[in-house]
């Protein structure tokens, strides 16, 4: 997809001549729609008079205009908001995402290209945040992968919004930041869905690293890409072990940004680069399987993050990490029994082929930490299917060693509508992976399934302040929104930017 084209314009609503003005209406406190100044003002205030448009949260007045005293416009689209002063600011912030995503839908229908936002002015939001949340719901809405259709060669079909001109009757302090944070982070999870929209057989390991470059290039980063030669020579059992069976070579992607201040603290970004997960011996059942391609949703959000963090430089070091390999079940592939030795000497046992997205991020975090002595840590991975059976497809399951950075998380993940939930890591639950013939093995049983993962990364991050997203449920398949399209939905990306964004010394 190419980038829409956002701008701030001074042209009045009245001389803007493109496919669609849009206007979003809040209620106000006795419920009715707040008074608009608007193109078509008269028709609105008609259907206002008559009980015809009340307002309510994704109610729609299509009026047209042209003519004497109306708009160049094609059309006007008044749009709910809703009751907006019972929201809290995060319901606010969700809801104007869902109004942008709702937009976007509609400019799909009219076939509409290039439209004009006009800013409501919300006493409980700033202007700032309400072009943010405003934008990134239309950008996210209109996603579309449709690099392996068929060009139809069909006249007049739509492809996607073009140009989206922002026009506001306030101040412009702050919107031309809020604008560029929309662009940014919707962009990087629009990029993530792209990635994982990839067949197996077109994103591979060698892709990460190739994109990692390109960023690295372009936002003057620092991109390590380790191969299978120097895995073995640093021992990385975990990584090596996986890639076996597989005829893809993997790779340990790494990407460094460095803030310009000395003192300035570092995160460290694992995410789980599985791109394509057969189960290996273990194998996976064969209906669903397809849906295998997303398990490297992870990887991708944490790359996708660093496009963000390299375009806005913030005042924080980032590092990337991205183990990547597939997992098939080759001659040589791993097998039930087998024992391995992690990077840090701790050897596994291993009891399912299948539960292999540990072994490649317990490698990953333990050579991060000793290598980048990181303030914290955050790894993301679509790990279990247990996840999905405690949370459904609505929370990321959340978990860590570290309260106050957990707490970071969770409130990120809320500001952006990605919202978490913390799950219990006990020593209790921590048994449950002791091995009697090596240190641990790499499943617990029936029992608490995301936890016991979760255990079995701990054992790789020591006292380093740590948090694990286990995105399995979200990644795809997450909770239908007027902005998260079916299919992958770029979860994690604007949870870690939101997170980065507001960095306060941990």
């Amino acid at each position: 997809m190419k980038p829409t084209k956002i701008s701030l314009t001074r042209t009045t609503p009245e001389r803007f001549s493109g496919d669609l003005l849009v206007y979003c209406v809040p209620q106000n406190k006795n419920d009715k729609p707040k008074s608009v100044k608007g193109v078509c003002g008269s028709e609105f205030r008609k259907a206002v008079a008559l009980g015809d448009f009340k307002g309510d949260d994704g109610h729609r007045l299509l009026a047209y205009g042209q003519g004497k005293n109306k708009a160049l416009v094609s059309r006007v689209l008044y749009l709910g908001l809703g009751k907006v002063h019972k929201d809290s600011k995060t319901e606010l912030l969700e809801r104007c995402r869902q109004t942008g995503g709702k937009i976007a839908s509609i400019a799909k229908e009219l076939k509409a290209k290039n439209i004009c936002l006009c800013l409501p002015e919300l006493e409980e939001l700033s202007a700032e945040k309400t072009v943010e949340s405003l934008l990134e719901g239309i950008l996210l809405g209109d996603y579309r992968f449709e690099k392996y259709k068929k060009k139809d060669g069909k006249k007049g079909k739509f492809t996607g919004i073009t140009k989206i001109a922002v026009w506001s009757s306030m101040k412009e302090k702050g919107l031309r930041r809020g604008i560029n944070h929309a662009q940014h982070a919707a962009n990087a999870a629009c990029v993530a869905r792209d990635m994982a929209n990839e067949p197996g057989n077109g994103w591979t390991p060698a892709s990460f690293a190739r994109y990692a470059r390109m960023l690295a290039k372009e936002h003057s980063m620092k991109c390590t890409v380790l191969g299978k030669i120097e895995m073995k020579r640093l021992k990385m059992g975990g990584i090596l072990a996986v890639n076996q069976g597989s005829s893809e070579a993997p790779k340990l992607v790494i990407l460094e940004y460095t803030a310009k201040n000395p003192k300035a603290q570092t995160v460290l970004l694992v995410g789980k680069g599985l791109t394509f997960d057969s189960g290996g011996v273990s194998l996976k059942p064969g209906a669903g399987m397809q849906d295998m391609k997303y398990d490297m949703c992870g990887g991708a959000a944490a790359i996708c993050a660093m496009a963000v963090v390299g375009a806005e430089k913030p005042d924080v070091n980032v590092v990337a990490i991205i183990p990547a390999t597939d997992n098939m079940p080759g001659g040589a592939a791993l097998k039930p029994g087998d024992i391995i030795k992690h990077f840090n000497g701790v050897t596994s046992e291993i009891i399912n082929t299948d539960a292999e997205g540990r072994l490649i991020l317990a490698d990953a975090l333990a050579y991060g930490i000793k290598n980048y002595s990181p303030d914290c840590v955050v790894d993301l991975a679509t790990l279990t299917g247990a996840v999905i059976t405690s949370l459904g497809h609505h929370r990321t399951g959340l978990l860590g060693n570290n309260q106050p950075l957990i707490k970071r998380l969770l409130a990120a993940g809320e500001s952006c509508g990605e919202p978490l939930w913390q799950l219990p890591l006990d020593k209790e639950y921590v048994k449950q992976i002791d091995s009697d013939v090596a240190d641990i093995k790499n499943t617990g049983g029936s029992g608490a399934g995301t936890i016991t993962a979760a255990a079995y990364l701990q054992k790789f991050v020591g006292d380093t302040p740590w948090v694990h997203m286990d995105i399995a449920g979200t990644a795809w398949g997450f909770t239908k929104k007027d902005y998260i399209p079916k299919g992958p939905s770029g979860t994690g990306v604007r949870t870690l930017v939101a997170m980065i964004r507001n960095w306060k010394k941990l």
